[in-house]
């Protein structure tokens, strides 16, 4: 009994260990999920009140949205995750409150057993009433191993009860975890349905004035084809000075560089200290303008006002420039690889300037007079090849 005991304890303990380690990636996840939720709120709250029916206003309604759909996902994983932990453990109590009873009444047989015995012979004349010295020796031998039984169902009592015990307490702690989550994820789809209000008078409102945003737009796409082509001239030139028809020539410590970033993919830091993304890579439909198609070489990251730009990784500013509806964008080469930030303001650094990961190389831009938005536009290059900046820089 006691083997199949131990048997079970250990059976549960793996999975519980299991269970813990997915438990434990969940809560971590919904942590980082819940801290950009808070970091989103708080950008849709310090919108301007002229941005109340903005594209970026919409946008940032989108990702708040996703995230609550991720955290409701994320505590919907948690719950599945809890259940089953404690259907396992209050199996795991069940059985071993099976067994107590059992052992206990194998005892109490055990204990009976010996009061009877108790008066009819003690365990000198037992021993002394043998026919001969082997026979002796072998009652000798029995009533040590029977005492030694009862000690030991004496112990296995106690073992079971303080792992009962200790089963028990976190049964009830599991299922005070399980009613704090389901109070959580209806208090965040009580939100998420408001949300979903907001986004869909927002858009209401929106679709009214899409003459204005299709200027506006024109405007963007006009920006980023000036970018777009001041990039591809960049590494043009670049190719000119390599003496190779259609080829770029990288030095060694180039090369190196090269190696260094593209090692560095998926772990590469953020180029503000926070912020959300708010319009993704590649060619999509316009939020408002449902006809419309964009296209973003990067992507757009919403942040508070009064933030930085910073370069993601050590490398040599290539070019400062101006674009016509973006402000300033800095170019910063790394071997092959190129990251580009713009629509900058108060720039620090110029061509040539050898730049470190993580420093700064200007403020972004808020458009105080509309919208109040702060949005750090970014790309990342290799040779003449787009790449979806998400791949690179950490989750």
């Amino acid at each position: 009994m006691k083997r199949c005991i131990v048997i079970v304890l250990l059976f549960f303990c793996t999975i519980g260990f299991s269970f813990g380690q997915s438990i434990n990636d969940l809560r971590k996840q919904k942590s980082s999920t819940i801290k950009q939720i808070n970091y989103t709120s708080k950008l849709l709250k310090s919108t301007a009140r002229s941005a109340r029916q903005s594209v970026s206003k919409l946008s940032l309604l989108k990702k708040q949205i996703e995230l609550r759909n991720q955290l409701i996902n994320d505590l919907n994983g948690e719950l599945s995750i809890l259940e089953q932990m404690i259907a396992n453990n209050q199996f795991l109590v069940d059985a071993l409150s099976d067994d107590l009873i059992q052992i206990r009444s194998e005892y109490a047989a055990m204990i009976r057993q010996a009061q009877r015995n108790r008066n009819t012979y003690n365990k000198l004349l037992f021993i002394l009433s043998a026919d001969d010295f082997n026979q002796a020796y072998k009652r000798m031998l029995y009533l040590k191993q029977y005492t030694g039984l009862r000690k030991r169902q004496i112990e296995q009592i106690d073992a079971v009860n303080q792992v009962l015990k200790g089963r028990v307490q976190a049964l009830e702690k599991q299922q005070a975890e399980k009613e704090t989550l389901v109070g959580l994820k209806q208090d965040e789809n009580n939100k998420l349905s408001l949300e979903k209000l907001d986004q869909s008078q927002l858009l209401s409102k929106l679709k009214k004035k899409q003459r204005g945003l299709k200027q506006k737009l024109g405007k963007q796409q006009r920006a980023a084809r000036k970018l777009e082509k001041e990039i591809q001239r960049l590494i043009a030139e670049e190719i000119r000075k390599s003496k190779l028809k259609g080829k770029r020539e990288l030095t060694a410590e180039q090369k190196a560089l090269a190696g260094d970033f593209s090692g560095n993919k998926g772990r590469l830091p953020w180029p503000v200290a926070k912020g959300v993304v708010i319009d993704k890579f590649g060619e999509h439909t316009h939020p408002v303008l449902k006809h419309v198609k964009i296209k973003n070489n990067g992507i757009d990251i919403a942040t508070s006002s009064n933030q930085k730009a910073r370069s993601i990784f050590k490398g040599t500013v290539s070019r400062v420039i101006a674009i016509p509806g973006a402000n300033l964008a800095v170019i910063i080469q790394h071997g092959s690889f190129l990251t580009v930030y713009s629509n900058l303001t108060n720039v620090v650094v110029k061509r040539g300037d050898k730049v470190d990961t993580k420093q700064v190389i200007g403020s972004i831009y808020t458009d105080q007079s509309g919208t109040g938005k702060t949005i750090l536009k970014f790309q990342v290059w290799k040779d003449n090849v787009k790449l979806n900046p998400e791949h690179w820089i950490h989750k």
